[in-house]
C-alpha cells in the first residue's frame, strides 16, 4: 500500500508518520511506500519513506503529488486559524485552493484509469458558529464565524461531493483543539490553551489572553493521530452523503485546565501564568463551540481521553519524558 501525508512537516504530520512507521501498516494492510510532502522538506527518512517538497495550493504540485496514485492520502496541509484571519488571501489560497487542487488532481488521475483513494481530510470545530446549544449534536448546522472555519466548511462540502461522484472515498474529521501542542507557539488563536500548560510545566512564563470561564473542546496529539489512523480504515458506507464527523474530546474551562496544571506542576507552575487580556483572541475564541455529543464518531470507534488530567499526562509521557530520557 502507498500512503501519503500532505502537511507531513507539521506537528500532527510528524507524529502520524512516526506512528505509521512504527506500525508498518494502516487499514489492516502493510505500507510499502510512505510519501511525506510539505512546503518544507519533511525531516523523517528511512527505508520505504519518500519525501517531497510541494505546495498543494499549486495545481502543478498537486498533480505531481498524486502521480504515484497513493491508496490513502492524509490531507493535513493548512495555515492555522489566527493566520487565516489575519491574511485573508493566504488563508483562501492554502486552505481552500489547496484542497480543491488536490481533489482535482485526484479526479484527473482517475480519468487515466480507475483510481479512488481514501482521502482523510483534517477539518475543524471552527466550521460551527454561535449561537450554540449547551451540547452540540452531530446534526447541528455549520455556520462558521471565521475565515478559517469557512475554508474548512467549504472543504468538507467539496469532499462530500467528490465522494458522491466516486472520485474519492473521503472522510473529514473535525478535530478538537489539540492540547497540549508540543514545540513553539504558532499563530493559532487557540495556541494559549496549550501554552498556559506547556510553558509552566518547564518553568517558563505563559500569557493567558481570555477569562478562566472560557470553555472549549480538547483532545491530545496522541488522540488526534489515533483519529486519523482510524479514519483511514473504517467502512464509510454507512455515512451516506454525510462524510464529516465531529471527533470526541474533553470539554473543559480554562480554569479547569489551570487546576489540572496545579495537580501536576504545583503552585509554582500556576504562578507562571500571566493574565493579559486580548480582545481579538477573545472574540475569536468565544465564537467557538464548547461541548459536543459526537455519537456518530463514537459508534464508529473513535476515542479520546476521558478527562483533562489524562491530556496533561499524555504530554508528560510523550514530550517531557521523551525529552529528558530515562532516569
Amino acid at each position: 500500500m502507498h500512503v501519503m501525508i500532505i502537511g507531513a512537516a507539521g506537528m500532527l504530520g510528524r507524529k502520524l508518520a512516526s506512528r505509521l512507521v512504527a506500525r508498518g501498516e494502516v487499514a489492516g494492510r502493510p505500507i510499502d511506500l510512505l510519501t511525506l510532502a510539505d512546503v518544507i522538506e519533511p525531516s523523517q527518512c528511512g527505508p520505504g519513506i519518500r519525501t517531497l517538497t510541494a505546495d498543494v495550493s499549486s495545481l502543478g504540485d498537486a498533480a505531481e503529488l498524486v502521480a504515484g496514485r497513493p491508496d490513502v492520502i492524509f490531507h493535513l496541509a493548512a495555515i492555522v486559524s489566527g493566520e487565516a484571519e489575519a491574511d485573508f488571501e493566504k488563508g483562501y489560497r492554502i486552505n481552500l485552493d489547496g484542497t480543491r487542487h488536490l481533489l482535482e488532481a485526484i479526479r484527473s488521475a482517475g480519468a487515466q484509469g480507475p483510481y479512488c483513494p481514501r482521502l482523510v481530510f483534517s477539518s475543524s470545530l471552527a466550521v460551527f458558529g454561535a449561537p450554540f446549544p449547551e451540547e452540540i449534536p452531530d446534526e447541528f448546522f455549520a455556520t462558521p464565524s471565521t475565515s478559517y472555519g469557512t475554508q474548512k466548511a467549504i472543504g468538507e462540502l467539496l469532499l462530500a461531493d467528490y465522494s458522491r461522484r466516486g472520485f474519492i472515498d473521503g472522510i473529514a474529521i473535525r478535530l478538537p483543539t489539540i492540547c497540549i501542542r508540543p514545540g513553539k507557539p504558532n499563530k493559532a488563536a487557540s495556541g494559549f490553551f496549550s501554552s498556559i500548560l506547556r510553558e509552566p510545566l518547564v518553568g517558563e512564563e505563559a500569557v493567558l489572553p481570555v477569562p478562566e470561564s472560557v470553555r472549549h473542546w480538547f483532545a491530545s496529539p496522541r488522540a488526534a493521530v489515533g483519529f486519523l489512523e482510524h479514519a483511514a480504515g473504517i467502512d464509510l458506507s454507512g455515512l451516506g452523503a454525510r462524510r464529516s464527523l465531529t471527533m470526541p474530546g474533553v470539554s473543559a474551562t480554562v480554569g479547569e485546565e489551570i487546576e489540572a496544571l496545579r495537580r501536576f506542576g504545583g503552585e509554582r507552575a500556576v504562578r507562571l501564568i500571566r493574565r493579559q487580556p486580548d480582545e481579538t483572541i477573545a472574540r475569536i475564541v468565544l465564537g467557538w463551540p464548547q461541548r459536543f455529543d459526537p455519537k456518530a464518531a463514537l459508534a464508529l470507534g473513535f476515542r479520546a481521553e476521558p478527562d483533562f488530567d489524562a491530556i496533561v499526562r499524555v504530554h508528560i509521557e510523550d514530550e517531557l519524558a521523551a525529552a529528558t530520557g530515562p532516569a
